[in-house]
């Protein structure tokens, strides 16, 4: 994988990450992307080294999320089944959701690329669950709702 690209997987990952410490702890955005800038993009712990993350890319999801969330997650609520409102689902995929409508609402990223390296990042976090193939349905409804053009 170029680097280039493996620098936004990363970005994306540590998006997800922030939006869910942000929803866990009472710590501002500036203070959280802060941390991740200082303490997570290349920075090495117990020998393994951090992925460098393109740090344009996260504080521009990271923001977008943060400043548009409530119309995201009415995105996300219409996209999932309508006895699971956003509130109800786990925080990660909730993070998930918010970072990738972000990415989906906000650039030029293709669609499919989005979906696919966001499902990457739900394999990451549940190695053993059903929740690639959800977020994967999820996503691709979100997609086709904020860019029917690219299909």
């Amino acid at each position: 994988m170029n680097t280039k690209r493996q620098m936004k997987s990363a970005a994306r990952l540590y998006a997800v990450q922030a939006l869910f410490q942000m929803e866990h702890s009472s710590q501002t955005v500036e203070t959280v992307v802060n941390e991740f800038l200082d303490h997570r993009f290349g920075a090495v712990y117990d020998g393994d080294e951090m992925a460098e993350g393109d740090t344009d890319l996260f504080r521009k999801l990271v923001d977008g999320a943060v400043n548009n969330q409530a119309l995201i997650d009415q995105m996300t609520d219409r996209a999932l089944v309508a006895k699971w409102p956003i509130s109800r689902i786990d925080p990660t995929l909730r993070a998930l959701f918010r970072a990738a409508a972000t990415e989906l609402t906000q650039s030029d990223t293709p669609p499919k690329v989005v979906i696919t390296e966001f499902v990457d990042i739900a394999r990451a976090f549940f190695p053993e669950g059903r929740e690639t193939s959800f977020v994967n349905a999820v996503l691709d409804h979100m997609a086709r709702e904020a860019r029917p053009e690219a299909f």
